[in-house]
């Protein structure tokens, strides 16, 4: 997967706001945690363990609030 991220600068926009304006777009692009997750190899069965646990958390975060809801 390649990641493609630019952005065009404005007619007499400083260097520094256009630096802020790329940070956002890669950081909302989620271009990091990306390159963070794939930094190093993990066995398929670790990456299957750490999806179910995702899950879980997910699944009680809105149970939760399902509850809260009702009340």
């Amino acid at each position: 997967m390649r990641f493609v991220t630019f952005v065009t600068a404005d007619d007499n926009e400083s260097f520094d706001s256009l630096m802020r304006r790329f940070k956002k777009k890669v950081q909302g692009d989620r271009i990091l945690s990306e390159i963070r997750k794939r930094r190093y190899f993990e066995q398929p069965s670790i990456l299957r363990k750490r999806k179910r646990a995702a899950k879980l958390r997910k699944s009680r975060q809105v149970s939760v609030k399902d509850r809260y809801r009702e009340s």
